[in-house]
């Protein structure tokens, strides 16, 4: 019976694994605006796939464009197409390598507002900031909290 128990918590585990991603706010506390170093923000930060990109900025006033190339990154070229406009955009990482973001309006991608990380494909959750006023999850979910209570409702009712 206690095996039946431990089976149901690693198969919840396994479930739950895809869900560790950790969330990175864009700029952290400065969020997605006009005069800040977002090569600096980038700086020193592991990126996994499964992790979480969220952009936080006043709805209207930018945008996000998602840029398939490092010479479109590199030179400010704007796609017509594919942005994201709510002002708390959250952009999941799918796969492993090279990701550009800008924004689309008026000059703001050459004056920095831009930013480039690169993608490990590993499904480990990133370390943890080192410093205050970073972002990043604890790397637990609600869905591993179920999976706990669960167990222990299964391991009582077996002891």
């Amino acid at each position: 019976m206690v095996l039946k128990a431990l089976l149901i918590v690693a198969v919840m585990a396994a479930v739950a694994a895809p869900a560790l991603g950790v969330d990175y706010i864009v700029g952290d506390d400065a969020g997605w605006k006009l005069n800040v170093n977002y090569t600096a923000w980038a700086e020193g930060k592991q990126f996994h796939v499964g992790d979480r990109l969220i952009f936080k900025y006043t709805q209207g006033s930018h945008n996000v464009h998602r840029l398939s190339i490092a010479s479109d990154f590199q030179q400010c070229t704007i796609p017509a197409t594919t942005n994201l406009t709510s002002g708390n955009d959250v952009i999941t990482l799918g796969g492993p390598g090279k990701k550009w973001y800008a924004c689309g309006i008026s000059d703001h991608c050459s004056k920095g507002m831009k930013v480039g990380i690169n993608v490990i494909s590993e499904l480990a959750p990133s370390p943890a900031p080192s410093s205050p006023g970073e972002s990043a999850a604890n790397g637990y979910s609600g869905l591993i909290s179920w999976a706990w209570i669960l167990a222990a409702l299964v391991f009582h009712k077996i002891i």
